[in-house]
């Protein structure tokens, strides 16, 4: 009798390990750090004095161009710069961010523009490693998303074509129709 009762709770104790065992030992979902957004959450550098949020890049549909659209957060009383450059090609820029104070490329509320890369030749659907460095940090190489206009929010952050100029003559990037005949 007494062996009975041993062993229907050992089974029983089995019973609930090994349902529960599974939760014991994965992590939970919950406490994984990602960002809940279309961009992309920089990882902060040691020492870096600007925090990157929600960067992507909004290109043009043959990607030919793109936007780096990103929030730069600078948390300190000095004024920092980042510098951004695009793996393997000669593309790099820099964006002064003053003290205490949040730059939002792209975001027209603050009249900021995005900064255009030009030739990333990277298409939409695909990424393009783009390097971050601000400070005395080393830079934070990441694969940012491209993204294109299709999203209503995003058509209006697209590249629009320069003009081109030929023999004197400026053409636009899209010819108008006349209402005149």
């Amino acid at each position: 009798m007494k062996s009975r009762l041993i062993a229907s709770i050992a089974v029983g104790a089995a019973v609930i390990l090994g349902a529960s065992g599974c939760a014991m030992l994965s992590p939970q979902g919950t406490t994984i750090p990602y960002s809940p957004s279309d961009g992309i959450n920089v990882p902060d550098a040691p020492n870096a004095p600007l925090q990157i949020r929600n960067a992507m890049i909004i290109a043009t549909a043959n990607g030919a161009d793109g936007n780096l659209v990103a929030a730069i957060v600078n948390q300190t009383d000095q004024d920092a710069t980042l510098h951004v450059a695009v793996t393997g090609t000669s593309i790099s820029e820099q964006i002064d961010v003053p003290a205490n104070s949040t730059v939002s490329l792209g975001d027209g509320a603050q009249n900021t523009d995005p900064l255009l890369l030009s030739g990333i030749d990277t298409k939409p659907g695909k990424t393009l490693s783009v390097v971050f460095q601000s400070g005395e940090a080393d830079g934070v190489p990441i694969h940012l998303p491209v993204l294109d206009g299709t999203l209503p929010y995003y058509a209006t952050l697209v590249p629009t074509p320069s003009p081109t100029i030929l023999h004197g003559v400026t053409l636009s990037p899209t010819p108008t129709p006349s209402t005149t005949p």
